[in-house]
């Protein structure tokens, strides 16, 4: 965009501004006298000025607790947020120094054990992540809920997920199937931890630091099972052949600070995120890509592993 230069001045940047990602959100490296910061551009009609302006309160009240992530910046005055003429949304944070830990991992199906170690230390910063949350201010956070409705209900928060193109008339059954008995199983799962998450604790949203494990984009973030952070940090390794020493290492992680989900828990809230990704990518991505394929291949096989162990 060509105001942006305008834009990041108002947060006192001087220098040259360079697109590092665009995903959801386009994401563009600013300077402010030598230093780093990271300008957002949110994507139009996903999140509402409220809900912004809560995840940028919960990461600042995060960070000031001790919690390593990124820190909200405000503007020359005092504002955190700037909308723009087409009512799409600027935030800038603080800049994170290191790398996602998917970069890091080269060759985990040999190196099992780093790949372990490394999970461990995810399962700890998602406790530390809960931990924290508890301890601060949320009662005037509005974000969205990966609740029973959001995650199972007639209109789950990330889309209809039954009905993604790329499913047979078989298929499409057989996931309306596992959305209802998913639905009667998370109903009755009692006390349930439940409580603020993080939500896409990807191996691109984990940063290893000089410091350690840092975590990044809170966008999809909001109330929900905290089972569910463990069940995304394990998705893109749904297929590895070591899932079950991942899954123990997540849990020890968590279980060193914070009471752990069982392991059939996990594999449940895992399932859960392969159905609602097979919702997400409907709405971007071409009827006919092969992506569609691939997030409803994901999601039949998670389903097809836990209807079938559970």
């Amino acid at each position: 965009m060509s105001d942006l230069p305008e834009i990041a001045a108002q947060w006192g940047a001087n220098g040259p501004v360079q697109l590092i990602a665009e995903r959801e959100n386009a994401v563009y490296k600013i300077l402010r006298d030598g230093t780093p910061m990271a300008l957002r551009l949110h994507r139009a009609g996903y999140q509402s000025e409220a809900a912004i302006l809560s995840e940028l309160r919960w990461m600042q009240r995060l960070e000031e607790a001790g919690f390593a992530c990124p820190k909200p910046l405000a503007q020359t005055d005092g504002s955190l947020l700037a909308r723009l003429a087409d009512g799409r949304f600027v935030s800038v944070i603080t800049w994170v120094e290191g790398t996602p830990i998917g970069e890091m991992d080269s060759a985990p199906d040999t190196d099992v054990t780093s790949h372990c170690d490394l999970y461990h230390q995810l399962g700890r910063l998602l406790a530390q992540l809960h931990n924290t949350s508890d301890s601060i201010k949320t009662d005037d956070l509005t974000r969205a809920a990966w609740d029973l409705p959001g995650l199972l209900g007639k209109s789950p928060f990330w889309g209809r997920f039954w009905d993604n193109p790329s499913l047979s008339a078989g298929e499409k059954k057989f996931i309306v199937y596992t959305q209802q008995t998913a639905h009667a199983h998370l109903k009755a799962m009692k006390g349930a931890d439940f409580g603020l998450i993080h939500a896409d604790a990807l191996q691109e949203n984990v940063f290893h630091t000089k410091t350690g494990l840092t975590l990044i984009d809170f966008d999809d973030a909001g109330f929900g099972y905290r089972g569910y952070d463990l069940g995304v940090c394990l998705s893109q390794h749904y297929a590895a052949r070591h899932l079950n020493d991942l899954i123990a290492a997540v849990a020890e992680g968590y279980g060193a600070l914070r009471n752990a989900p069982s392991a059939d828990e996990i594999k449940f809230f895992l399932m859960l995120r392969g159905l609602a990704s097979c919702g997400w990518v409907i709405a971007r991505q071409p009827k006919k890509s092969p992506v569609q394929r691939r997030y409803a291949e994901r999601a039949l096989h998670l389903a097809h592993q836990w209807l079938t162990t559970a």
